[in-house]
Order: C-alpha cells, then structure tokens, then sequence
C-alpha cells in the first residue's frame, strides 16, 4: 500500500505551487549555482538531479533524511582561505585582477588605469540584481573602458526553470569584449595547476559563459570571450597568478546536455499526486518518493551529487551494472545486471547476443591463459647474497 497522503480536492494548479509541494511546505528552494550545473550537465540522463534541482530541494538535507548523508564538501577552512585570497585579488578597485586581465588575455589594448570602473551591482533579489548586471553590462560596453563587475548575477534558463549565477567577476575590455573570471584556492606551482581541479572550474566558467551569451544577445557591440582567466596563487605564497583557460570544448558539452535535460514540469507532472521530498518525512516514504523518479548513477555522482550514496546503495541492492561504471553499463549493452553479465561469461547467455559472446569468449580467453601460467614451471630465482655490512 503506496504511503503517499490521499489526494485533496483542491490540487495545485500552477508548475511553482507543484515545485512548492515536492520540497514541502516550510522548505525555501534552494537556486542551482554554477557548480550544479556542470554536474547536471556532465549526467543528463539522470532525471532524478533535473527534478530535485529544479524544484529546489535541498539534496543534502534529502541525503540526511535518507540515512545516506554526503561526505564532501569544502572545510571551513578551506572557505575561509578562499574569501581572504580573493579579497586580496580584488583589492585596491581591482587594480590587480584587471592587471592580470590585460597581461594574459588583451596586451594589445590600453592598460588600465587608476579610474577603471567597478559599478555597484546591488539590488533587491536574485531577479532585481540579474537586471542591475544586464543594465552595467549595458553601460560598459558602451563606455569603451576597463569595466570590473564583482560577483554579478546572471540568468540562466534550465529545463524551463530559471537558475541564477554568481561568477567571482567578469571584466569588460575597452572593446566591448566579455572576459569571465574564476578565482580558486588552489595553488599554481611552476605555472601548473592540478588538472583535475582546473577542469572542473572550466566546467564551472563554462556555464558562466552560456549564461553571458543569453544576456549579450541583447546588446549590439557585445562579444563574450570563451577564454576566461583563472586566477590562484602563486607557488606556496599568496600572491596571485594567473592562466587563461579555453573553454569551447566545455561550453559546446554543456550546452548540449543542458539543452538534453527533460523540463521540469514533465517530470513533475509524471509524479503520483501527493509526492513529497520534505525532509520531515519519515525515511521510508522519502526512500519511496525518491524511487518514484528514475535515476542514472554512475560512481563519478559520488564527487557531484549529495545523493550518490543512496543511489550507490540502490543501485548495489539491484545488481545494476551501473555501480561498475559508465564505460561497462556501455560496453555490456542489454545486460543490465551483474547476475546476467556473469551468465554470459559463463555460457548460459543467449548465443545470438554479441555482447554475450564476447564475454563468453573473454572469459575462456582468460581461463587459457590462467591455466598456461600455472602450468609453466617457474625460474628459479638465486637468492641475493646477504649484505656484508
């Protein structure tokens, strides 16, 4: 028996009060951010992330509910470190940070000067503060000047919800062009960083750059840079540095898979009525609601989504080959579980499926070899003298 409350005669009428239901009735909606959005867009299929981001649920405190709280995560200190090393970059109107900009991405055009421009962005609401940026994006791409925009807001619709974005800056060139800024912690030694943490800020900056383009579509003269400038510091000091950092590759992917992602209202409107991810439900009917929304884990959700745990486990208790990674669920085609797979290479799968003759055949492969390398006798090998001191 489902344990989902009995449909009441009136029923919410519109997509937000809908949204409003899945993430209960004293839970704000949490606003997808940029780093959401690359992991969203790295996992299109996964129908259970576009909802859950898209209603604003809060995936942590879902994970907490569900028993299956996330292990990641920025330590305090690591946040602290952070906001101190771009408040330094930021400095002095940003005299280093446009610095940095005209060295590495403009040489060609005017140095900036004392009076570059750094307009304030504040305004009531994400809405009101997204407006605010469009309105001094406007105005500096008209002025022709050094333009330094600190943490402005930009919009950014994803599967028909709208997200809204906060990049560490953007800089506008004295000819109209669009520069985004991403300022990480982690170090750049020997003009090097970890590539593993420059591509997931490239990924990052990518949706930065999508979100730019909609907002310069608008405005004549107005040219976004697909090569933004990472900033981190040098060596083992605080002092920053910098490197530019393509990212057409990264924004052709994401746009892609963005423009994939199933809209929000589709997937809710495929909810049984009365569905509720509130986390002051019980973790049996959070554990049901989940379900009810299909998922694609694959083990790179466990550095991205809070509730890659619970589906890890899910996923375990159904012998899906998913948990093996994406490459196996790929290369195994048809068969979905563990338990099949294994049939296969033992010879009890289907004779006319290729898949399974392959593994079939892999497997006897590898039992030919195992059974040559026991039969081969062994060298001996003379024991070394032992040391004289």
């Amino acid at each position: 028996m489902s344990s989902y409350p009995p449909s009441s005669p009136t029923q919410p009428t519109t997509l937000r009060q809908r949204l409003a239901g899945l993430r209960g009735p004293a839970v704000q909606p949490r606003p997808l951010d940029a780093r959401a959005l690359a992991a969203l867009a790295a996992n299109p299929g996964c129908g259970r992330r576009a909802l859950l981001d898209g209603a604003g649920v809060d995936k942590n405190a879902l994970a907490t509910a569900l028993g299956s709280p996330a292990a990641f995560g920025q330590s305090q200190f690591a946040i602290v470190r952070g906001n101190s090393f771009e408040a330094k970059v930021k400095g002095d109107g940003g005299a280093e940070l446009l610095r940095l900009v005209h060295g590495h991405l403009d040489p060609a055009a005017e140095p900036p000067g004392a009076g570059a421009r750094v307009p304030d962005l504040t305004a009531a609401g994400p809405e009101g503060r997204a407006a605010r940026t469009a309105l001094a994006l406007r105005e500096a791409t008209a002025a022709r000047d050094w333009t330094l925009l600190d943490h402005p807001m930009l919009a950014l619709e994803v599967a028909g919800s709208p997200a809204y974005l906060e990049p560490d800056a953007v800089v506008v060139h004295p000819d109209g062009r669009w520069t985004v800024v991403e300022i990480k912690s982690f170090p750049m030694i020997d003009a090097a960083a970890d590539a593993a943490k420059v591509g997931a800020a490239a990924r990052q900056a990518a949706v930065y750059v999508l979100a730019l383009e909609r907002t310069a579509e608008k405005l004549a003269g107005a040219d976004v840079g697909h090569t933004v400038l990472l900033v981190c510091p040098k060596d083992f000091s605080n002092l920053p540095t910098a490197a530019p950092v393509d990212v057409r590759r990264e924004r052709a992917v994401t746009r892609r898979q963005l423009e994939r992602l199933t809209r929000v209202e589709e997937l809710a409107a495929a909810l049984p009525e009365g569905l509720t991810f509130d986390p002051e439900r019980t973790a049996e009917e959070l554990a049901e609601a989940v379900s009810a929304v299909d998922a694609a884990y694959a083990p790179e959700c466990l550095a991205a989504c809070e509730l890659a745990f619970h589906c890890r486990e899910r996923a375990r208790a159904a012998d899906a080959v998913t948990a093996l990674g994406r490459s196996v669920r790929g290369e195994l085609g048809a068969l979905t579980t563990v338990e099949a797979a294994l049939a296969a290479a033992s010879g009890a799968g289907c004779a006319e499926d290729p898949t399974a003759a392959a593994l079939h055949r892999a497997a006897r492969l590898r039992a030919e070899a195992l059974e040559l390398a026991a039969a081969r006798p062994r060298r001996h090998v003379p024991e070394s003298p032992e040391c004289p001191c």
